[in-house]
């Protein structure tokens, strides 16, 4: 069986999130979503908060389970029996960022990196650029699943 992650912050999860997640879902026969805690940054969601919404967001996809982790992932990869890393890339300067990173992983444990192209249409989107227009009560509804769209209107108050 090939088990990989999809790690990231998720604060919140988006629709560009899903897509990587729901593509890597059909080329994988398993696929752990890694929320990454980072103690000393503190997010709109806690970690509890965003593995709750990128579980009713991904419902659907019963190979793709959930979990978080602080620390170095390739611990989390050696200690998980995980095959690879799955990244989505939006733009070159991700690919700069992410190849360096990919190297590092495999240096440190072997652990290859797959890089996903995300699809055109989320492009554009990061998680904190969906903060900062729900924080002022812009539509950020087609950027997001119905789940975070819902907490985002609860924490912003709208």
């Amino acid at each position: 069986m090939t088990r990989v992650v999809c790690p990231g912050s998720f604060d919140p999860v988006t629709n560009g999130h899903l897509d990587i997640i729901t593509r890597a879902s059909f080329l994988f026969d398993e696929v752990v979503v890694v929320v990454l805690v980072n103690e000393s940054k503190k997010g709109l969601f806690d970690t509890e908060e965003r593995i709750d919404l990128i579980r009713r967001s991904m419902r659907q996809r019963p190979n793709v389970t959930v979990d978080s982790y602080a620390g170095l992932l390739v611990d989390y990869c050696a200690q998980n029996d995980v095959s690879a890393i799955v990244k989505g890339l939006r733009a070159v300067s991700d690919f700069d960022y992410e190849l360096q990173m990919a190297q590092m992983n495999g240096n440190l444990t072997g652990v290859d990196t797959v890089f996903i192209p995300t699809a055109p249409d989320y492009m554009f989107i990061a998680s904190s650029l969906v903060k900062e227009v729900a924080r002022h009560g812009g539509d950020v509804a087609d950027l997001v699943p119905t789940p975070v769209l819902a907490a985002l209107d609860a924490k912003f108050g709208h």
